[in-house]
């Protein structure tokens, strides 16, 4: 009797469904801007991410809690305090960027930042360094984000010197919380790291809820966009692109992550009836391209082995 074994058609149909969850993940969080713009005005943006983190944590606690996987057993909190200390770094880091050079400037600075800090922080700590294809990837992507958002009034940019630094700070603390998740989920499920580093990441924030106005959040629409933005663009959102580690490397998956400025500019077109000019379309395929080269294996060879069975 011969046996065939084609090893690598598992191991390439996990990548596929990891990039996939990624790429979903990058989705949700590309409605975040979108659903920001039907909150009510009196909703600052740095409350809005600080009630994000609360309601996506609660909600990825209760549901770890209901399926009976929560366990702290042997946890290493150290590592654990390290990826929520990056998550809840994010949120204000970015807002404040944004606010001190503008969307274009912060936005650009900060996810364009993530995948190089990642690569780097990669090679540092695993010893790994990213491939051609990955380096190649990325600098496409990196420069269809840069032209997506050339098109932002340049009286709304600032070159701020601190607001450049606390873009790079928002960049590097979602690397660092993408390397330390893989790190973790090497021993422990994926919903349970993320609901316990979401609900560690809320409770730090916490503070930020009794500074700013709250009354939005008792209007109908501000309910609605804290509920879209905690349960699909959080809860929903990281447990896809946690789970999405577990088949790609760290700095593969935040390169992916750059579907979020991409379905932020096509809700914007699409949906709130924004104008894109052609630098911006131009640069909307670029970042289809990068996203496209990353995400391409090529077929390969089946490697055949023959087992003889005497009968």
């Amino acid at each position: 009797m011969v046996n065939y074994c084609f090893p690598f058609k598992e191991e390439d149909k996990l990548k596929n469904v990891s990039v996939l969850l990624v790429l979903i993940a990058a989705v949700l969080w590309g409605t975040t801007g979108t659903a920001q713009t039907f909150a009510p005005e009196n909703a600052n943006p740095v409350v809005i991410g600080a009630v994000r983190l609360a309601v996506g944590g609660l909600a990825l606690l209760l549901f770890v809690v209901f399926q009976r996987k929560l366990t702290l057993k042997n946890w290493p909190f150290g590592v654990t305090l390290v990826a929520a200390l990056s998550m809840a770094a994010y949120q204000p880091l970015f807002f404040q960027a944004v606010s001190m050079t503008g969307v274009a400037i912060g936005t650009v600075v900060a996810i364009g930042s993530a995948p190089i800090l990642a690569g780097i922080l990669e090679w540092l700590v695993r010893r790994r360094l990213p491939n051609k294809k990955w380096w190649l990837a990325t600098v496409v992507a990196i420069t269809g984000s840069l032209l997506l958002f050339s098109n932002t009034n340049e009286g709304e940019m600032s070159l701020s010197p601190l607001g450049i630094i606390m873009a790079l700070g928002a960049g590097l603390s979602f690397a660092i919380y993408t390397l330390v998740s893989k790190q973790l989920l090497e021993r422990h499920a994926s919903e349970v790291v993320v609901a316990i580093v979401f609900t560690l990441s809320a409770i730090m924030l916490t503070p930020i809820l009794f500074i700013y106005d709250l009354s939005w959040l008792f209007q109908v629409n501000g309910v609605g966009v804290a509920l879209h933005l905690g349960i699909f663009a959080t809860a929903i959102a990281y447990l896809l692109f946690v789970r999405g580690l577990t088949g790609i490397t760290a700095s593969s998956a935040v390169t992916f992550s750059l579907a979020e400025p991409l379905t932020a500019a096509m809700l914007g077109v699409f949906l709130v009836g924004e104008y894109l000019p052609l630098l911006s379309w131009i640069g909307v395929g670029l970042l289809f391209v990068g996203l496209g080269v990353l995400s391409y294996t090529p077929k390969k060879a089946p490697s055949k082995k023959v087992d003889k069975q005497i009968s």
